[in-house]
């Protein structure tokens, strides 16, 4: 007799740093389009209010946008296939745009009896349906950020390796992450993504060692420097697309592939 077929389980990972400059948004969209590339849908979801993903990888500037994440959290009686956008600059990536009108969520959400679980109760269709969502969160620990910690399944740290300064106030993340773990239990912290590492370099030698001795794990793949991310971001386009032999590229490759045979288990579950 054959068993019964598994259920596919959405991951969505959440890229959270309160730390500007730490490559959330090179991050999100480079491992969506890798992810993408090993042949999985992923969506991205935009809540930074720069909306600098939405930006790099949408068809249209944020502000041409109707309904955008800002609406996704304040109309609920709005279907979810409004706000995703299928056709973007990187195939198999969808989007759902962020907006500056974000900078108001917090207020909005702060009306809501559960504030912190909106985006959780807004994208369960899309739950089962995508293989990934990936959301680029602000930099901030305010609602929007625990909206998505309330939502994930898996937390990835970006963290700037050469900055000797770069863990600074991590604590505060924590403590964040385990008050919403309250709420979401099930979220798994797959620990520090080190940016713009040098391994020759005693201050990412030391950054490594510190993000594991706070986090209790840092991601095996580490992604280096390179002045082709700028070059990218200007002309809109994702690493693999600009220069596929690109060290950091394949990095970022390396990075999917590790992520997608990491939680296959949680997506194939019964």
């Amino acid at each position: 007799m054959k068993g019964t077929p598994k259920e596919k389980s959405t991951v969505v990972f959440v890229i959270a740093n309160h730390k500007g400059g730490a490559a959330k948004t090179t991050t999100a969209i480079n491992l969506a389009d890798n992810i993408a590339q090993e042949g999985h849908s992923v969506c991205l979801l935009d809540l930074d209010p720069q909306a600098n993903g939405s930006r790099h990888i949408g068809l249209s500037h944020p502000s041409e946008i109707k309904y955008t994440a800002a609406d996704l959290l304040s109309i609920p009686e709005l279907p979810l296939a409004v706000f995703i956008h299928d056709e973007t600059r990187v195939e198999g990536v969808s989007l759902i745009y962020g907006s500056i009108a974000l900078e108001n969520s917090d207020d909005l959400l702060r009306a809501e009896p559960r504030p912190n679980e909106v985006l959780k109760e807004r994208i369960a269709p899309l739950m089962g349906k995508a293989d990934f969502i990936i959301i680029d969160c602000p930099p901030s620990l305010k609602l929007l950020t625990t909206n998505a910690l309330a939502a994930g399944t898996h937390l990835i740290v970006p963290v700037e390796s050469g900055d000797a300064y770069g863990l600074h106030g991590h604590e505060d993340l924590l403590s964040r992450v385990k008050k919403m773990k309250q709420i979401n239990p099930t979220l798994l912290n797959l620990g520090v993504l080190l940016n713009r590492h040098d391994q020759r370099q005693v201050v990412c030698k030391n950054m490594e060692e510190n993000a594991a001795n706070l986090y209790g794990a840092v991601i095996p793949i580490k992604i280096g420097t390179t002045t082709k991310v700028k070059q990218a971001s200007s002309l809109q386009c994702t690493l693999r697309q600009l220069d596929s032999g690109n060290t950091v590229s394949q990095q970022f490759r390396n990075l999917a592939q590790w992520l997608i045979a990491e939680t296959k288990e949680f997506r194939e579950e019964v």
